[in-house]
């Protein structure tokens, strides 16, 4: 089994980070309701990461211990901590949502350069994937991390939130993939993808000859076994599809020979949207994957908190370090902060 796993590699030790990030200087800041937006996202990070470190103050911190035993009051504070985190993101997520409904503007299309092969390897381009009912907006602070830090070009793709296929998902996806590649001059390119992102882009690489086109895929919270989670939302086409035993999650089951992407999945010990929380694991024989554990924060926080941007950067490095090709997986009990 090529699979390998990573213990417990990010751990959430203060509420300070997230709103920390928020507030960075890209490299151009921008103009009109975005930026808007962005500065409105900042500020309730920011704000609401304050109420956060409130749990760290002498009061609060000794009145789980007064109330359950030891080791459930440690897990109560970092429950804590997480839930006021994710409120915080949501918050500010909904304020900026508006500002991702609209697909965004492409760069122009740039002739490869006559003297560089455009198979190097060297910073692909980097798509960004959101997740079920959500749109490229989930990505503003994540984005702005990998751009400071030098990846060459970031694109994010909307898919409507009235998609009810994953398979069609996957097919909008490779085509947008040629069409990247093209504009770029590049062969293959890296996908991020959040939840659901996650899944159509691993879909896309496993069952549509993907693999051809893509060198990396990151998956945040991506429910790669199916999750069992709200039951009652069946009603909708594409849960279905996300759900353990579905025929999506069966053909992802199968065979993968020469599958030459690398898969890198983050997932965290306080997920609720992930039943059971390993479900968030690549767990295949054919596929070159690492699961990395992030310990304590939750699903809306994968894709904003600077401990997960600074490993994404490591993971799209030219050189990634090495650690998914072959040997056992390692995965196993949870780790609580």
């Amino acid at each position: 089994m090529k699979s390998t796993d990573t213990a417990a590699t990010d751990t959430v030790t203060g509420a300070a980070n997230p709103a920390t990030a928020a507030t960075s200087t890209p490299h151009a800041t921008p103009a009109g309701p975005a930026s808007t937006a962005s500065r409105a996202l900042s500020t309730a990070l920011t704000t609401l990461s304050a109420l956060v470190a409130l749990a760290d103050l002498p009061p609060f911190r000794a009145l789980p211990r007064r109330l359950l035993p030891g080791r459930l009051a440690g897990l109560s504070t970092v429950l804590v901590k997480a839930t006021a985190l994710e409120l915080a993101i949501l918050a500010g997520h909904l304020v900026l949502y508006p500002s991702g409904l609209t697909p965004e503007r492409r760069a122009p299309r740039v002739p490869a350069p006559a003297d560089v092969p455009s198979a190097t390897p060297e910073r692909p381009p980097v798509l960004l994937l959101h997740g079920f009912i959500d749109n490229r907006s989930v990505f503003v602070l994540l984005r702005r991390a990998l751009a400071q830090h030098g990846t060459r070009h970031l694109e994010s793709l909307n898919y409507s939130p009235l998609t009810c296929d994953i398979k069609a998902a996957a097919t909008l996806l490779g085509r947008h993939v040629e069409e990247l590649c093209e504009r770029t001059g590049r062969d293959r390119i890296d996908i991020v993808g959040h939840s659901l992102g996650g899944l159509i882009a691993r879909y896309y690489v496993q069952r549509l000859g993907g693999d051809r086109r893509v060198r990396t895929v990151v998956t945040l919270g991506t429910p790669h076994s199916g999750t069992r989670v709200a039951p009652l939302a069946d009603a909708h086409p594409i849960v279905r599809q996300m759900r353990p035993g579905s025929s999506v999650i069966e053909e992802l089951k199968e065979p993968a020979p020469g599958c030459t992407t690398r898969f890198v999945s983050f997932w965290s010990d306080l997920d609720p949207l992930m039943v059971p929380l390993e479900t968030a694991c690549v767990d295949h024989p054919d596929l070159i994957a690492q699961n990395v554990r992030v310990t304590g924060i939750g699903h809306l926080a994968l894709p904003v908190h600077p401990a997960v941007a600074a490993a994404v950067r490591e993971a799209l490095a030219p050189d990634p370090v090495a650690g998914a090709n072959g040997g056992a997986d390692t995965r196993g009990g949870l780790t609580v902060a």
